[in-house]
Formats: C-alpha cells, structure tokens, sequence
C-alpha cells in the first residue's frame, strides 16, 4: 500500500477493513447462492416447463436476489458511514476538520491497485507487522502543521496543569475560610444558647411563681365563694388583677429579654464574633470570585 502514502498503522487498519468486507461479501454470496439452490430443489422438479412458468420463476428468483443485493448494498453504505464517524470523532479532538473528494472513489487506477492488493490475500501484512515492532527513526520532515499542533497542545497540557494546582490552591483556602467561619458560627451559637436558657430559667421562674399565686388566689376564691357569696364580685376583681398583674409581669419579662438581647450584643465577645464573621463571609466572596475567573464555565 506504499503508493497509497500509508504508514504501517494505517496500513494494517484498511486491511482489518478489507477483511471485514470481505467476509460480509462471502457471506451475502453465499446467500445468494443458497436462492438459486433452493429455487432448483423446489421447483426445478419437472422435465419439461411452459414459458409462462419460467417466467414466473425467473421473476421470483429476481425479487429474492434484488433484495439481498439492496440489503448489501444500504449495509454497505451504512457501515461506512460508521467509519467516517470514528474517523471525524478522532480528527474533532485535535480540532482538525477532515475533507472528501468524492470523485475520487471512482478512480479506475486506484480500484484496480486496491483490488491487486486484495488478490495477494493480505500475505505482506504479517511481514508489515513484524518490521512494525522494529525502532525508527524519527523522520526528518515531520514539521508544518502537525508540529505546531503538537507544540501548541503541550501549550494547553502545561497551561491547564498550571491552572488545576492553581485551582487546587484556592479550593483549599476556601475549605479553611470555610472551616473557620463554621468554628466562629458554632462558637456563637454557644454562647447564644447558654445565655438563652439563661434567660428561660429565670423567665420560668418567675412565671411558676405567678402561676402558683394565680393558684393560690383561685383556692382563697373558692373557699371564699362557699363561705360568703356576697364577696364574691371581689374575689372576682382580685383574680381579674392577679390576671392583669400577671399580662404585665409578662410584658415585662419580654421587655427585659429584648434589653438583655440588646446588652448582649452590644458586648465585646458578640462584636468580636460578628467581626470575625464579617471577615471570613469577605474572604469567602473574594475567593469565589478569583474561582469564577479561572474556571468560568464551573
């Protein structure tokens, strides 16, 4: 195949593809054949036909081998297609596009060579294959575009090496920021919380406190209702204030929480916290943003 302008490897790639072919035409053949014998085990059973029955034969044996032959033929067709398409694929990540000439799969020198080449039965493909395996020498003229495609993709390798250790860099600030500003939240929420149940416990003091005189002031209201029911309406009057005492206690104890919320954070310990906070949500914005600059598209 040398005066194809093949290398080896090329070289042994379109013989794969010509055995394939030609198995898949021995195939069909034999399918075809397999008609006619068919045709003369069923039907070629008498001495002597009529010409309308030879007809009729001949017409059947022909929609049979037509359709094995357009079977062939669309198989044909698809399969190379395939092959354009691993072809194209391979060309596409090199950023390479590929071109045909149609007019030159017609070419009657080209045909006979390949057929010549099929004849010898692919016997030089073995004595190809072992001088394959021997080292060469780089050739001198490999240059133009293929060297400055290799260079250029050496570009990108080392380029792109350099932006994934970059990339790495900034995921690892960003994973101690983030650390940091967790250990700084949890921190605050600890100290909210203890300052909070704080509060509950002296809120639930006061309120089982109240609680209990509302109690007490319902039994003195009972035991005074079944002993005198003329002062009842002050008993009423005294609940009716334990209940607005009680409204107003409340209101107080809410009042004094939203002051001690107030005093809280108006501490060193909780502007400390903020500010840190503040610095790390900064860090955090500042490195997402150096992150979309190298990698945009993630």
């Amino acid at each position: 195949m040398a005066e194809f302008g093949f290398n080896e490897h090329h070289q042994n790639e379109v013989i794969n593809y010509m055995r394939f072919a030609r198995s898949k035409r021995a195939l069909r053949l034999k399918t075809i054949d397999s008609c006619f014998e068919e045709l003369k085990e069923s039907r070629l059973v008498e001495e002597t036909f009529t010409v309308d029955e030879v007809r009729e034969m001949l017409d059947g044996l022909q929609v049979v081998v037509r359709g094995e032959v357009e079977m062939e033929l669309i198989n044909t067709a698809h399969t190379n297609v395939l092959l354009l398409r691993q072809l194209f694929s391979q060309a596409e990540k090199f950023y390479l596009r590929l071109q045909s000439d149609i007019s030159e799969l017609e070419n009657r020198e080209l045909l006979e060579q390949v057929a010549k080449f099929e004849k010898t039965d692919f016997k030089t493909a073995d004595k190809t294959s072992q001088e394959t395996s021997k080292p060469k020498l780089a050739p001198l003229n490999e240059g133009g575009v293929s060297e400055l495609l290799n260079k250029e993709i050496a570009r990108l390798q080392e380029e792109n090496d350099k932006l994934k250790a970059r990339l790495r860099t900034l995921e690892s600030q960003a994973m101690s920021a983030l650390d940091e500003r967790s250990r700084a939240e949890r921190a605050l929420k600890d100290l909210q919380k203890v300052q909070g149940e704080q509060q509950l416990a002296a809120q639930s003091q006061e309120i089982n406190s109240l609680e209990d005189t509302v109690a007490a002031l319902k039994e003195d209201y009972q035991r005074s209702l079944s002993a005198n029911a003329a002062s009842q309406k002050d008993l009423q009057e005294n609940l009716i204030s334990a209940k607005h005492e009680l409204l107003r206690v409340q209101e107080q104890l809410s009042l004094a929480e939203k002051e001690l919320e107030k005093k809280f954070q108006q501490t060193a310990a909780y502007r400390n916290m903020k500010e840190i906070l503040t610095k790390k949500n900064e860090q955090i914005k500042e490195i997402r943003k150096r992150l979309q600059r190298y990698e945009p598209n993630e």
